[in-house]
């Protein structure tokens, strides 16, 4: 059994996972094409869509504003081919995952049918920062300001 944990700072900016799943599942209603959301770090996601039967060529993907938009339109390859049963959709898509600020796409790949595009939020630098004290500088003009010489 896998265990999830599903904090805001690990969620990667998506304020809640099931509102991302929620918006995801309304802008394509029949459900196509399928996808995982998995978590693969304590800052990072990965969106995996099942994309049988397109080649990259076929797909596009963007970061327009707050939105990772995926579409795929596959394009007729001039051979005459003639299917017995076709059920592997060749259909056009276009799948919108809305992000929060700050979310960067690190990448985006294709392996066995599947496409990954993996997101991450860069964590934040430690609240707690050490200022170095220095010795006094010999000229007290180093520091002035123009109009206080």
């Amino acid at each position: 059994m896998t265990t999830r944990i599903f904090a805001s700072p690990l969620v990667l900016g998506f304020d809640h996972i099931e509102l991302l799943l929620e918006q995801a599942t309304k802008k394509s209603s029949d459900g196509y094409p399928p996808f995982n959301i998995e978590q693969t770090g304590p800052a990072s996601l990965r969106i995996s869509l099942a994309v049988a039967g397109f080649t990259m060529d076929d797909l596009q993907i963007t970061h327009e504003d707050n939105q990772l938009v995926i579409r795929g339109r596959q394009t007729e390859d001039g051979q005459s081919r003639v299917f017995l049963h076709r059920g592997i959709a060749a259909r056009q898509f276009q799948r919108v995952f809305v992000l929060s600020e700050h979310i960067e796409v690190r990448g985006a790949w294709m392996e066995h049918g599947l496409l990954h595009i993996d997101l991450a939020r860069p964590l934040p630098e430690g609240r707690i920062r050490t200022i170095p004290i220095g010795k006094p500088t010999p000229d007290p003009r180093q520091f002035a300001v123009d109009g206080d010489e």
